[in-house]
């Protein structure tokens, strides 16, 4: 109805209303979406100028706006009905994911698929899910006064992963450390602490020391290699309580992390550069550490309260 209700070559109005976690558009008066996503708290309006690409004929054409009017106080207070229902955008997927091959690896309600990494059930205490509205799920672990695993512990797929996409949202809470790991065997390390596997830093920089250690500088940051290898200094970073993406790449021992859309470092397993820097490292002394054909994907119990959803892997 909505595209219908476009005028082409003539003057359209266009409604967006952006209050709390909802999107709604209307296009002259025509409902035409109605979205749920609270990832962005606040940001830019912007006009947008689109290329023409290959079509030539195009050149030339213009874009007009006009009588462009905003409500940044009280906007619920001038919010209108909308026949749509809300599209729920976490915890589910697109039909253009579902296409690519991509599936949910947690499905934001329980705990089918994962365990604890030290146990063959998933953990009783330490881990929380969240279910707002019923629909927009949080998996929560939760602060313990920031030791190693020593509450409900970590938590492991309970399938293994060779070549791989995984992508998730994560947000910190002040001061806070985690990480996700790949590769992990949990067969190594059966005492205290973390499992092993090479982890994609979760760490709040600008508040936890951890930021200023590590055997390679700038390597415990977040979005690093943990202790292995520095993520960019120039990553752009939302603030703590806000959410940001995490994107872990692995193709033939190719791999690369990603933060919010951004590549941040890359590697591959199994060189001699990757060796090298293991020799260097807290992991010296795990015989070929990260070189697992296969392994666990792990999300890490360090004693802090962070929040993950959207949590989605793609096999290669």
């Amino acid at each position: 109805a909505a595209q219908a209700a476009f005028r082409a070559g003539g003057w359209n109005h266009y409604r967006i209303e952006a209050i709390g976690d909802s999107i709604r558009t209307w296009i002259n008066g025509v409902p035409a979406a109605h979205l749920i996503d609270d990832r962005s708290a606040a940001g830019f309006i912007g006009l947008q100028v689109h290329g023409v690409g290959g079509n030539r004929e195009r050149i030339g054409s213009q874009v007009r706006w006009r009588n462009i009017r905003i409500i940044a106080e009280d906007a619920g207070a001038y919010a209108r009905p909308i026949s749509l229902v809300g599209r729920p955008k976490h915890n589910t997927l697109s039909p253009e994911e579902r296409a690519s091959g991509w599936r949910m690896l947690w499905d934001g309600k329980t705990t089918k698929g994962w365990r604890g990494a030290k146990r063959a059930d998933f953990p009783p205490v330490g881990w929380e899910m969240e279910s707002r509205r019923g629909y927009d799920g949080v998996l929560r672990v939760l602060s313990s006064g920031g030791g190693e695993s020593r509450n409900g512990g970590d938590i492991v797929t309970e399938e293994a992963f060779e070549n791989f996409e995984l992508s998730l949202e994560f947000k910190l809470s002040e001061g806070a450390n985690s990480g996700i790991k790949y590769y992990v065997d949990t067969e190594l390390n059966k005492g205290v602490g973390s499992a092993i596997g090479l982890e994609y830093q979760l760490l709040d920089d600008a508040r936890h020391p951890d930021a200023k250690k590590g055997n390679h500088a700038g390597s415990r940051t977040l979005a690093s290699l943990y202790d292995l290898m520095e993520a960019d200094p120039a990553k752009m970073v939302k603030p703590v309580g806000e959410w940001n993406r995490a994107y872990i790449r692995s193709v033939g021992n190719e791999v690369e992390h990603w933060l919010n859309g951004r590549k941040v470092l890359s590697y591959v397993r199994k060189s001699a550069e990757f060796r090298a820097r293991v020799a260097r490292s807290k992991y010296a002394k795990w015989d070929r550490f990260g070189e697992r054909d296969a392994g666990l994907i792990l999300l890490q119990d360090h004693g802090d309260l962070v929040e993950f959803r959207n949590i989605k892997v793609k096999r290669h």
